[in-house]
């Protein structure tokens, strides 16, 4: 029987329309059996081991500065009647910022908000994090245990706070010192290290370089630092009494201290066992040495003689001002780096301090305030690939030195208007100076009912 042929076109644009179906629903169906067989095959991160054993090594490094180190470095520069009440606030700052760290600090500076100043309370109490947890590396899909991570940055966060104390030494109340750093960290370091170090953090969005905390640590502890010196006041007898270092032993044994553990405060800040770990090491060396050399000359020429003392204070200017550049600057431009930070760090603790009349103990400004601030600084300049640095980028050199002034310059305010603030909120609830009474005893005694020496 032959069929019109409209009703024939009919029937082959059903057959044809069925064939079609078919076909989109067999695709469908490959696809889903498709997709689990393609998440399987692509690559998990790689738990790399060689790193994760470089990152807890260079975590107790870096706990190796603040205890013994600063604490014997600073210790030997007070006088014999101060020396355990300096011991006693660096192990109480550490122990302290270690439970602050993991109940809300981490999630303040690392968390998952997506702010450009802090990183919310969704880790507080270190919540969702496991033994399998994760945390990248500058490598695509190797990662390193998230632990060892949240412990690297949390000895940051400890040696920040400690090293403020040395600008006050020997005239604070102990537990002013401890309700000031709890504060402290949480207003100031914890936002700080959010806006330099996070991927939303506003000075890491604007490409700020701070390869191991030029702006975080140093210059952030340097501030505060002044800002407690005029606060506190000055010592009892101070530019009357000989305030002499007590053992320039015990500092140069904890300034060496401080040296070796540094390599893991900036080689550890690459988070690899890489070359970019070697870079950082090599330039410790080097910005060190340096800075050195160049304040043991300047002392030379200037005073006519070297002090054990003034070669400490170069070790220490060296290895903060390559702290923000360890992985970005060459060894050569290192050494230049240090040595214009030593010579700039020794005006400060030499004639500025001296001419402005406040006490800053232990020199912190002077040395990590001011180190601090050369060395960010310097970071954009020697960057350059013609000193032997990385480059720069999408950046000029002038672009990149421009972002890192301005860093600075957050830091500097910040940091300034925040710790101001809170000295005063501590000075009105437990008072930031003990009695002259028991500031001329001294606060081993007044405060810990102790000595470090018996006759």
């Amino acid at each position: 029987m032959n069929l019109p042929t409209s009703i024939k076109s009919a029937g082959r644009t059903l057959l044809l329309g069925a064939l079609a179906l078919g076909a989109l629903g067999a695709a469908a169906a490959f696809a889903q059996e498709a997709a689990p067989a393609a998440a399987e095959a692509a690559p998990a991160p790689t738990m790399d081991k060689g790193d994760t054993a470089w990152m807890m090594i260079s975590t107790i490094l870096v706990l190796f500065m603040i205890l013994p180190g600063l604490a014997l470095f600073y210790g030997g520069l007070v006088r014999t009647k101060n020396m355990l009440s300096v011991l006693m606030q660096c192990t109480m700052i550490t122990a302290t910022v270690i439970i602050v760290w993991v109940f809300w600090g981490y999630s303040m500076a690392f968390g998952d908000a997506p702010s450009a100043f802090w990183g919310g309370l969704g880790k507080a109490f270190l919540a969702g994090v496991t033994a399998d947890s994760q945390a990248a590396t500058f490598t695509s899909g190797v990662v390193i245990p998230e632990y060892v991570f949240i412990c690297f940055q949390m000895t940051f966060a400890c040696i920040t706070p400690a090293l403020i104390v040395g600008a006050f030494a020997e005239r604070i109340k102990f537990r002013a010192v401890i309700a000031f750093v709890v504060l402290w960290v949480t207003f100031v370091y914890f936002p700080i290290a959010h806006m330099v170090w996070d991927s939303d953090g506003l000075l890491y969005g604007w490409g700020a370089l701070d390869f191991a905390g030029g702006t975080v640590v140093h210059i952030n502890a340097g501030i505060a630092a002044l800002v407690g010196a005029l606060l506190v006041g000055k010592r009892v007898g101070y530019g009357k009494d000989n305030m002499a270092p007590h053992s320039m032993t015990l500092t140069m044994v904890g300034a060496s201290m401080l040296w070796v553990g540094w390599f893991g405060f900036n080689a550890g800040s690459n988070l690899e066992a890489t070359g970019g770990a070697a870079l950082a090491m090599i330039n410790t060396f080097t910005a060190t040495a340096g800075a050195i050399v160049a304040w043991v000359v300047i002392e030379g020429l200037i005073r006519g003689k070297a002090s054990m003392l003034g070669a400490a204070s170069g070790l220490v200017a060296g290895l903060v001002a390559v702290t923000p550049a360890a992985g970005f600057v060459g060894p050569v431009g290192a050494i230049v780096l240090g040595a214009v930070a030593s010579a700039v760090c020794y005006f400060f603790v030499a004639v500025v301090k001296l001419k402005f009349g406040y006490d800053d103990s232990l020199d912190v400004f002077g040395i990590h305030g001011i180190g601090g601030i050369i060395g960010a600084v310097g970071t954009g300049i020697l960057n350059s690939e013609s000193f032997g640095g990385i480059g720069y980028g999408d950046l000029s050199a002038a672009a990149q030195t421009w972002v890192q002034i301005q860093a600075v310059l957050v830091t500097i305010v910040w940091c300034g208007v925040g710790s101001a603030i809170l000295y005063k909120v501590v000075d009105l609830i437990v008072g930031l100076r003990p009695s002259p009474e028991a500031e001329r005893e001294g606060l081993d005694l007044t405060s810990h009912g102790e000595v470090a020496y018996h006759s």
